[in-house]
């Protein structure tokens, strides 16, 4: 039985349905993945069931992803105006989620796709979050760089 299911709806899918990944939803619920038993897209939320847990979670809270159509502006004005009470910042854990991202990276192709992707939405990172994830980048492209030689 797969782990995300969309809902039969007589109505179009959200726009960022793109974006929901098995990861990203344990990683915004603190739980590890395993936990997560189930993961429904509705129109409007995602509602996330594991051990003691039933809850529902926003699409714009949601980090983009590689793999899957590049982010528009029409998802940008979907988060910012999630974000509108948080001073217009993305959730906290987008800075660790990236991270993470930008060290796994396997080759510089790779690592450059995530680069540019946090470039498109760094408007809604701190000016720190944004340095910790540059910092990243140049690490990880150190890395790979000598591990090519």
């Amino acid at each position: 039985m797969p782990l995300i299911k969309n809902r039969p709806t007589l109505v179009s899918q959200h726009p960022l349905t793109r974006y929901v990944s098995g990861e990203s939803i344990a990683r915004l619920l603190n739980r590890p993945l395993p936990e997560i038993k189930r993961i429904d897209c509705w129109r409007h939320v995602i509602h996330v069931v594991a051990p003691g847990l039933s809850t529902f979670v926003s699409y714009a809270d949601l980090p983009p992803l590689l793999g899957v159509a590049a982010p528009v502006a029409a998802d940008v004005r979907i988060w910012r105006r999630r974000w509108r009470s948080q001073e217009y910042l993305a959730p906290r854990f987008w800075r660790e989620f990236y991270g993470q991202k930008l060290s796994a990276a396997g080759d510089l192709g790779e690592m450059s796709a995530w680069d540019e992707l946090i470039a498109y939405i760094s408007f809604g990172l701190t000016g720190a979050d944004r340095q910790y994830l540059e910092s990243i980048c140049l690490e990880t492209t150190l890395r790979l760089s000598i591990s090519a030689a």
